[in-house]
């Protein structure tokens, strides 16, 4: 819609009026019949034979911008919001609000729930971790829980590490030390020297698991940082029983060192000898394949937050027995310390817990 607004003074006709009480035409404009009222017409106009006031004078005609500016203020009274809806909807724009990421994360909304989305969005707060110790060095997988780098990890990634290097997704390496340990639930924190600016996960609601759920779980098994699978969760609640010490499970030893990483379900040991000393705890199952060097890394849901950490998984042994390798890989039998067992525990390994 396009108006047209001219300055006062601007009323230009080219066509001759009717003379005043229908008398014959002359030049125009005719002569008023009398002097304008204050409320009569403009100057120039026709005024008619009527020489009393209107019932109401008339409103002042808005001109120039502040006319254009009422018409829409009217327009958008009665429109409401479907005018703004509508002008978002043709220019692209809503306020700076665009729907781009989800729930806080960085995962596109065009891959909201999808395994590539949640990697994306996940996969820079996963670290790799090395741990040296007096029988040799093991590699596991961590989660970044602070942006100053505190790390959770499991218990037997780092039981009695003498040092401990750890490598972020973005290649950089840095030394870390144990805060707080807790054998009983195998789990473990660390805590990066010099580090900031880290990305965080966002921790989940493990509670609100069910089965069936599509899970992602992110690690670096065998020394592959950030590798990325997917399956579903299995199941809830199973009894897990693992080592609760230092020198067993380790999840890679060196050249002969066993494949390790032992569990017992259901009665029975799985990749090696736990050993006397163990604990058992609730775990998540899940399909999605996991292999030593997993252990620590992240479970997560296809909104991005992690819901357990990796903790065990059944690798059928080449070699059987304890020395076995394990090199026959997952079979898709994996099992997760639920996070809401992580958050609960937290305060505890903060404080610098060494059970």
């Amino acid at each position: 819609m396009t108006e047209s607004f001219r300055h006062s003074g601007e009323y230009h006709q080219q066509q001759s009026l009717p003379g005043h009480d229908g008398g014959t035409q002359g030049a125009y404009p005719p002569p008023p019949a009398h002097e304008p009222k204050p409320w009569g017409p403009p100057s120039g106009a026709h005024t008619g034979a009527h020489t009393g006031p209107p019932a109401a004078a008339p409103r002042r005609r808005l001109k120039g911008p502040a006319a254009l500016l009422a018409a829409v203020a009217v327009a958008a009274a009665a429109v409401g919001g479907g005018t703004a809806y509508a002008v978002q909807t043709l220019t692209g724009h809503d306020g700076g609000t665009a729907a781009k990421n989800v729930n806080g994360t960085s995962v596109s909304a065009g891959s909201k729930g999808t395994v590539a989305g949640v990697a994306a969005a996940v996969s820079p707060s996963i670290v790799e971790i090395n741990a040296t110790t007096g029988s040799g060095e093991s590699t596991g997988s961590g989660v970044i829980v602070t942006s100053d780098g505190e790390i959770v990890t499991n218990n037997h990634v780092v039981s009695g590490a003498t040092s401990i290097a750890v490598r972020t997704s973005d290649g950089k390496t840095y030394q870390a030390e144990t805060v707080g340990t807790d054998s009983k639930k195998d789990l473990a924190l660390i805590k990066l020297k010099g580090a900031s600016g880290l990305k965080a996960a966002s921790l989940g609601d493990s509670d609100d698991v069910k089965v069936g759920d599509e899970v992602v779980a992110i690690g670096s098994p065998e020394g592959l940082t950030g590798t990325v699978t997917s399956g579903i969760v299995s199941a809830l609640d199973r009894d897990v029983t693992v080592s609760a010490d230092p020198g067993k499970g380790r999840e890679r030893q060196g050249p002969g060192g066993g494949g390790g990483w032992p569990f017992e379900f259901g009665g029975q040991e799985f990749n090696g000898d736990t050993g006397a000393s163990k604990t058992t705890y609730k775990a998540l199952q899940t399909d999605a394949s996991l292999n030593p060097g997993n252990s620590g890394g992240a479970l997560i849901d296809m909104n991005g937050e992690v819901i357990g950490i990796n903790s065990a998984m059944y690798a059928p042994s080449s070699g059987g027995g304890a020395g076995g390798s394990g090199d026959s890989g997952s079979v898709g039998l994996g099992f997760a310390i639920p996070v809401n067992t992580v958050k609960a525990d937290l305060a505890k390994l903060r404080a610098g817990a060494a059970d």
